[in-house]
């Protein structure tokens, strides 16, 4: 394994949010002394975050509570609406009354503004024991079920018209709102499967692959590999609009293997 892979799973990937720069960088500054805490990115507001979070998949967010527009809650509420499995958050307010009551109804821990390292470094003891053991009690990834026939063609229903897809033809397939789009060429339109998991694991495992939560994808229709951000990739898709689709940063290993990089 290389280093950059040996990074990825030794460290804690982390997801700042503040409206205050000032208080992002000074949080920034005193995670850079936990070397198994790697700053991913930042975000201004909450739907910054939860499009980076959706993205990006940090294993603990440092979310600021008093935000103008989507506040902290708001970030996990909109997070938990879309059925995603969320990351472990860190609330940090100024107000330590409405941070013992978000500490008890949503977050790992809660952090006093401004920040003391001492209280830091047992908020990041917290999160790396928490890490560790969902890392833990995560199964290996598993391809589809290989005793299951593969379906070779699919339907998707597009302008009221269900039309019938050879499944090597989709490029790949999303779900939004509890929606599955399947994208093929020529062709966007509905899946009547109820999940991603479901219509992976009629589909051959070797050609599609789970690249992200919201995202299945055919790898022969891969049409670029691009670095993003700390460690990661984006991956541009062979349809009409060139879609870029995000690389979770557990699947990154599994990429690298793929196509040796």
């Amino acid at each position: 394994m290389d280093a950059m892979a040996d990074r990825a799973v030794a460290t804690i990937s982390a997801l700042i949010v503040d409206d205050e720069q000032l208080a992002s960088d000074e949080l920034a500054y005193l995670l850079k002394d936990f070397p198994d805490v790697e700053v991913i990115a930042t975000a201004r507001n909450g739907l910054q975050a939860v499009k980076l979070i959706e993205d990006l998949e940090p294993d603990v967010v440092f979310l600021d509570v008093q935000m103008p527009g989507m506040d902290g809650l708001g970030v996990i509420r909109a997070l938990k609406e879309k059925g995603d499995s969320l990351p472990y958050f860190i609330l940090a307010t100024a107000y330590e009354q409405y941070a013992v009551e978000a500490f008890r109804l949503e977050a790992l821990d809660y952090l006093l503004k401004p920040v003391d390292k001492e209280r830091l470094t047992e908020t990041v003891e917290r999160a790396r024991r928490f890490v560790q053991e969902r890392t833990k009690s995560q199964p290996p990834e598993a391809a589809a079920p290989r005793n299951l026939p593969h379906r070779t063609k699919l339907m998707v229903r597009a302008a009221n018209r269900n039309f019938i897809v050879d499944a090597n033809e989709v490029i790949y397939a999303t779900i939004n709102d509890g929606l599955i789009t399947i994208v093929a060429p020529g062709l966007e339109g509905q899946s009547n499967y109820r999940t991603i998991e479901e219509l992976q694991s009629n589909l051959d495992p070797d050609v599609f692959w789970r690249v992200h939560r919201s995202f299945l994808i055919n790898i022969n229709r891969i049409k670029e590999v691009i670095p993003w951000f700390k460690s990661s990739y984006m991956l541009r898709m062979d349809d009409k609009k060139q879609t870029e689709i995000p690389v979770s940063r557990v699947q990154t290993k599994r990429l690298r293997v793929l196509l040796k990089l």
